[in-house]
């Protein structure tokens, strides 16, 4: 059954499929002693669905095994985006003047299709091929970044990869540019083998942070990383971690762009059909010209959807504020004059800075 439930998956694009059991993840005691310690900051769901994420029993009652899925979104990165992420992480970069105009940096992964649609249409047909072998009484549910689960824990377990230093799941076949599902079942199925952790001495990641987020091998303080502050945070980015936010407006990859595992990714065919080449390095000032419906426009079906137009002009403004390009002051008075207080906030602080810099 094993066997073509990985042929099926294989059909269905996935570049990995593997299993374990349905017990509860081995690092419940970690993800406990982060909650307590607010490292999570304002993602209060975490806290709020705590006891399911530590026992999948809590999910789906009766289950007996997890299948965890991995989907490869590695792309080749044209040689005029390429950059080296800086080792300094007080030093924000900036890489505009080639191409003539100021342009941002969205993380790999949003530059297609909302991967929560793309997978899950595939993640429900597998779901459906899983109930049709188990029979009558088969109870299975998927996610896909969706559900209250410890996906990196039950992943590793399962197999599919190894928890890096960056608290990231690296795949040894598929490097750490990959998207990962699940589906909880009552069918039992003989689990795969764990896999080690195989970082070594490396700390390459923890270099490479702008924000000094990975405090230590393996632990993330969420607070601090440049995702969180450009998704999940909702308010006023701290003033104090603007500066190195550089050009980045939804997302960093710098902690995954320096894994020596990269070698071995390979450009996943499911995402490729879903590219959104237009997201690679937009156009800062005209990103900050978005009134709603147009944000709307440009966005829908897209992960930047989710940060809202005031979240993601606030970013943008930050990251205009970091180019000291005195050229886009004009396009940041507009700004500061905006109806939404969050944009307009940020925005002046982006003049202030500007000015302050070229004073």
């Amino acid at each position: 059954m094993k066997a073509q439930i990985q042929e099926r998956a294989r059909e269905l694009g996935f570049d990995d499929c593997r299993f374990t059991t349905a017990l509860p993840p081995e690092s419940n005691p970690q993800f406990e002693r982060w909650l307590a310690a607010r490292q999570h900051g304002e993602m209060a769901y975490l806290e709020r669905n705590a006891r399911k994420r530590m026992d999948p029993q809590l999910v789906l009652s009766g289950a007996r095994s997890i299948i965890t899925l991995a989907v490869s979104y590695a792309q080749e990165v044209p040689s005029s985006e390429f950059r080296v992420p800086s080792l300094e992480p007080s030093q924000p970069r900036t890489r505009n003047s080639q191409l003539g105009t100021c342009r941002g940096v969205i993380a790999r992964y949003a530059r297609f299709s909302d991967y929560h649609d793309v997978i899950g249409e595939r993640l429900k047909a597998l779901t459906e091929f899983i109930g049709e072998l188990g029979g009558a009484g088969t109870q299975s549910l998927w996610y896909v970044d969706t559900g209250p689960l410890l996906e990196r824990d039950l992943a590793q377990r399962a197999g599919l990869g190894f928890t890096g230093k960056h608290t990231n799941l690296i795949s040894r076949r598929l490097g750490n540019w990959i998207l990962l599902g699940e589906i909880l079942t009552t069918l039992e199925l003989a689990p795969d083998a764990r896999e080690p952790n195989r970082c070594g001495s490396c700390t390459r990641c923890i270099a490479a942070c702008p924000t000094q987020a990975i405090t230590a091998p393996f632990q993330l303080d969420a607070r601090r990383c440049i995702s969180y502050l450009t998704i999940e945070l909702k308010g006023s980015i701290p003033m104090e971690l603007r500066p190195a936010i550089g050009d980045r407006v939804f997302g960093c990859d710098d902690c995954l762009a320096v894994c020596p595992w990269n070698r071995f990714a390979q450009e996943g065919k499911v995402m490729k059909a879903h590219s959104r080449k237009e997201l690679a390095q937009p156009d800062l000032v005209q990103l900050l010209s978005l009134d709603e419906a147009e944000f709307k426009k440009q966005f829908a079906g897209t992960p930047i959807f989710r940060a809202k137009r005031r979240g993601f002009l606030r970013n943008v403004c930050v990251a205009l504020g970091n180019s000291g390009d005195e050229s886009v002051l004009p396009a940041l008075q507009r700004a500061a004059a905006d109806r939404e207080p969050l944009i307009a906030e940020h925005a002046t602080w982006a003049m202030q800075r500007i000015r302050q810099r070229s004073a």
